[in-house]
């Protein structure tokens, strides 16, 4: 079975799916909040130029989601499934950032729950690296069950955390 790194997942809060380039100006609404970015490596991502460049890699993945805030309808994040290694049966979850009015849990529980879920059926662990200043993000993961499995260069050659989520495996 090949990992479909684009699904369409549906929760009780949002919807996952395919992230489109007509996605950007309601993307870029929700990125062009400064403290978003604030403990990110990349904490110009609010400026247009930045994060043009981010959509445009994003795009270029497959692998990226749009998150679609089901009450309301309007794009409130967006996260991405890279990194699929199937001799190491592993992927990585990144670039994630949803609006702050959706901050505190419950939708960034949801997202990750859904895309992990997603993620189990074609490989037994999930890694997101994460920059060592990141508190947020280190946080919001170790509140999903990831533990932290080392460091790790990311593709920008910065140095990351690596937390990681195993697969429970079924006895039998």
């Amino acid at each position: 079975m090949t990992f479909d790194l684009q699904p369409t997942l549906q929760g009780e809060l949002l919807q996952l799916r395919p992230l489109e380039p007509a996605d950007f100006a309601a993307l870029y609404a929700v990125a062009s909040d400064p403290l978003l970015w604030e403990q990110h490596p990349a904490r110009t991502r609010y400026q247009e130029p930045v994060f043009q460049k981010l959509f445009q890699q994003s795009l270029a993945s497959g692998g990226a989601l749009v998150a679609i805030d089901n009450s309301t309808g309007t794009v409130i994040g967006s996260s991405r499934f890279n990194g699929y290694n199937p001799a190491a049966s592993e992927i990585e979850i990144g670039w994630s950032f949803l609006a702050r009015s959706h901050w505190g849990g419950r939708y960034n529980g949801e997202m990750k729950r859904l895309m992990l879920q997603h993620a189990f059926r074609f490989v037994d662990s999930v890694i997101f690296l994460i920059g060592p200043d990141n508190l947020r993000s280190q946080r919001a993961v170790e509140k999903i069950g990831a533990f932290r499995d080392g460091s790790r260069t990311d593709g920008t050659g910065c140095e990351s955390w690596l937390y990681r989520i195993r697969a429970l495996k079924q006895p039998g």
